[in-house]
């Protein structure tokens, strides 16, 4: 499944209730997105998410229908350290 990170700015801090959570999950669900993880900026106003997914158009419906910003979508390959050692 391909991979893509998700720039997101957000205009005040960021919180997730439970049902926004389950919310989340179900419509990521509905679209074939899978969220992997994510990093929160030290203002919290920034994440970069990873996600899997068949395309960038599913992570698009999916913010659109979750109402959050996805400004920025970089689809990416993942690097092992190991291939250095």
């Amino acid at each position: 499944m391909p991979r893509f990170i998700i720039e997101r700015n957000f205009a005040k801090e960021l919180a997730l209730s439970d049902d926004g959570k389950l919310q989340i999950k179900q419509i990521n669900d509905s679209e074939g997105v899978e969220w992997i993880f994510s990093f929160l900026s030290a203002d919290k106003r920034k994440t970069y998410c990873l996600y899997e997914a068949p395309d960038a158009d599913a992570l698009r419906r999916a913010a659109e229908r979750l109402n959050i910003p996805a400004d920025v979508i970089t689809p990416v390959d993942q690097i092992d350290p190991n291939v250095f050692a």
